[in-house]
């Protein structure tokens, strides 16, 4: 099986790669070569920004490949273009898509992948989901469409709330013993899932006619509350967590940034059926939990002082807003 992964070295995608080696596929990579030291031995490199197209087309001039695999590809003029440079260069083409896609509000659980994709709240979704409708009327080439959840490994931080790139301060709130804000009432569930775990059922897909215009969402089955994935790490910390319950709409209203990460994603309990990825892949897995990698990611963070950074205009909001609901509570 030769396969060309658009990507290669993100949380996903970099397992990916490993589970294929395993496999004994002949794995090509394509990326802007940022972090392709991290990168196993045995990986073919094609250094390119699939965006560059003349680049890109002279960099695989008479290639062909069972499978292209595409982990960056977030608009819909993005697939068109793969579809119109990989159609006659390969017999699969996997789309990368996100769990984030799904109907917000959730109108039923569990999620299914016959779950309606809507979400008002958030253009990332609504990009994916413009993705996903334009490769379902592709005829001429067999597409696979893959919606991960909050896919995690030994770097990520899981917070609820938290500015987009400065994942730290989260760390740093529950250092210094300041309040954590939780969306509600704190009884919602998240679905979080170790990229490991992920990539043994996705390598499963690659080649598999089964699987050809087929759309898999593959998630854990381990819940957790935005409580206990902070909780786990206050414990690795040595720490005890604070918690503030706040509303959601009053959170979006100091911090408007925050509509689409919450109301279109974690505002809500995210709670899926893996019957279908199970049905074709014997081996799925949901076996590591956070509790298990929440040190390595303490590690992770201590050891890059580079990462230990935070937007000080976001934090002082942050506070501002427990501040006035603090107010109001005690009123």
């Amino acid at each position: 099986m030769n396969v060309l992964i658009i990507g290669g070295t993100g949380i996903i995608s970099s397992e990916v790669v490993k589970r294929c080696l395993e496999k004994n596929m002949s794995v090509t990579v394509m990326n802007r070569g940022k972090h392709n030291d991290e990168l196993p031995q045995g990986v073919k490199v094609l250094v390119s920004d699939i965006n560059d197209e003349i680049k890109t087309k002279a960099l695989l001039k008479n290639k062909s490949f069972d499978a292209v695999i595409q982990f960056v590809a977030y608009h819909k003029k993005q697939v068109e273009r793969d579809i119109n440079m990989f159609k006659d260069m390969t017999k699969q083409y996997i789309f990368i898509s996100s769990a984030s896609a799904y109907q917000k509000p959730v109108q039923d659980y569990p999620i299914t992948e016959e779950t309606p994709l809507i979400n008002p709240y958030w253009d990332y979704s609504q990009h994916k989901i413009d993705c996903e409708a334009y490769l379902n009327t592709v005829k001429d080439l067999p597409i696979t469409i893959v919606r991960p959840s909050h896919t995690y490994n030994k770097k990520n931080i899981m917070a609820v709330m938290k500015k987009e790139g400065f994942p730290y301060a989260h760390l740093k709130r529950l250092i210094e013993g300041k309040p954590v804000i939780i969306p509600g009432d704190g009884t919602s569930v998240w679905t979080i899932t170790h990229a490991s775990d992920v990539s043994y059922s996705f390598v499963d897909l690659i080649g598999n006619e089964q699987a050809y215009n087929e759309t898999y969402h593959i998630t854990g089955d381990k819940l957790y509350t935005w409580e206990q994935l902070t909780t786990i790490l206050a414990n690795a910390l040595g720490v005890k967590p604070q918690f503030i319950h706040i509303p959601t709409d009053l959170i979006i209203k100091y911090l408007p940034e925050m509509v689409g990460p919450l109301l279109g994603d974690k505002a809500w309990s995210a709670i899926f059926d893996n019957a279908k990825i199970k049905a074709l892949s014997s081996n799925y897995r949901s076996t590591i939990g956070y509790e298990e990698v929440a040190k390595d990611v303490i590690a992770y963070y201590q050891q890059n002082k580079s990462l230990q950074i935070v937007d000080q205009d976001y934090e002082e909001t942050y506070d501002k807003l427990i501040e006035d609901y603090m107010k109001i509570l005690n009123h």
